[in-house]
């Protein structure tokens, strides 16, 4: 079986920045071990897979591990992929998935993502993870993810994390958010993933979905430009909602062929 495939740079106006998502458009599903294999093959943060129904389309993601609850920079991804290889000729993309329904609309040169918003409350990170950061947070909070907050751009960008005493520590779908006020932007944040095949994702869309309230509270702004202050970088737009955010960015296609199996 032939399977076209796709590799799309998120979050960013430049090859080799922002975060690499495969993207393979599917005829029919094939059986998740398969998906989780070309996963696996693909060895990226992220490949997700959709297959058009009508005017709908049924988006997963997997990473080299497991199935996602909810992935942003493969949704962009694919997004790109619909709009600029398939010959989709409407303005917004409806996502059918298992964080519910999802809409994607071309926004100028930007693809703006319609995502649930998820606050994060205030909590108590395991010892694990203060045992594993050089920098202390000045705050702990959680929703998916654990979510700790920094005096500063400084703080995160230096912030060594140690992965291999995070080793034991399971998340499941979800990972370790560190933020800061920006110099230059509203917010900035790195995304740590424990036991994943990226440890430190390069941008992370579904992170903002927590992100864009907090930091929505925290400086009295509905929008707001962040940086994802990792080593490819990614820029994201964002809109507070109440209930929902929007995330937007660019992407860029970096490779496309054909895979087989």
């Amino acid at each position: 079986m032939k399977i076209p495939i796709y590799q799309v740079d998120a979050f960013t106006n430049k090859v080799f920045g922002g975060n690499p998502a495969a993207i393979c458009p599917l005829e029919e599903w094939l059986p998740d071990e398969t998906l989780l294999n070309i996963a696996k093959e693909n060895n990226l943060a992220e490949t997700a897979y959709f297959i058009q129904n009508d005017d709908r389309f049924h988006l997963r993601w997997f990473t080299p591990e497991i199935e996602m609850d909810l992935c942003g920079h493969a949704t962009l991804a694919s997004s790109h992929v619909i709009f600029h290889h398939l010959g989709y000729t409407k303005d917004q993309i409806f996502f059918d998935t298992m964080s519910g329904e999802l809409i994607v609309k071309k926004n100028a040169d930007l693809l703006q993502m319609d995502f649930p918003s998820r606050n994060p409350d205030p909590a108590e990170a395991p010892q694990v993870i203060l045992n594993s950061i050089s920098i202390q947070p000045i705050e702990v909070r959680k929703a998916r993810d654990y979510f700790l907050v920094y005096e500063s751009e400084e703080d995160v960008k230096d912030l060594v994390v140690d992965e291999a005493k995070l080793s034991s520590l399971n998340l499941g779908t979800g990972g370790i958010i560190c933020t800061s006020k920006g110099n230059e932007v509203d917010f900035v944040s790195r995304f740590f993933t424990p036991g994943a095949a990226v440890f430190e994702d390069p941008v992370t869309g579904s992170a903002h979905c927590s992100l864009i309230p907090y930091w929505h509270q925290q400086l009295g702004k509905k929008e707001m430009l962040a940086h994802q202050v990792s080593a490819r970088l990614g820029e994201i737009f964002c809109t507070d909602e109440g209930e929902r955010v929007k995330i937007a960015g660019r992407a860029l296609t970096f490779l496309q062929g054909t895979i087989q199996v």
